[in-house]
């Protein structure tokens, strides 16, 4: 892979890492302000059990949400360490170059296709 290409996906990544920590922010920020309205009373024990249902699920959903935006965030900042090592678009399991076209799409991949797919099968 030549410079210029390598400076792209780095560009790219790191417009990725941001996009994904400011989106992570919001939601600690979201998350603030919902711990302190219970704190303050503002849910308080009359509300109705569907209500606490509701608020159970947008909870773990947010929970949910926030692990995925940190594990991507941490799959960015591999990407951005392998580009420094010139490791960026090996695959990680057989040592083979990355299609191009998977890298472009998911500047963060570190797994060709063939052995994405054997992963999946394991699971």
């Amino acid at each position: 892979m030549d410079q210029q290409k390598k400076e792209q996906f780095k560009k790219k990544l790191l417009a990725e890492k941001a996009r994904l920590e400011e989106e992570l922010k919001e939601m600690e920020i979201g998350n603030l302000s919902e711990s302190q309205s219970e704190i303050s009373g503002e849910n308080s024990y009359e509300d109705h059990f569907a209500d606490s249902g509701t608020a159970t699920f947008e909870r773990e959903r947010d929970l949910s949400l926030e692990r995925n935006i940190k594990d991507l965030l941490q799959r960015v900042e591999i990407a951005l360490n392998n580009l420094k090592k010139g490791t960026f678009g090996i695959c990680r399991r057989c040592g083979e170059e990355i299609d191009p076209a998977r890298i472009k799409a998911l500047p963060y991949a570190d797994l060709c296709i063939a052995c994405k797919r054997k992963e999946e099968e394991q699971w």
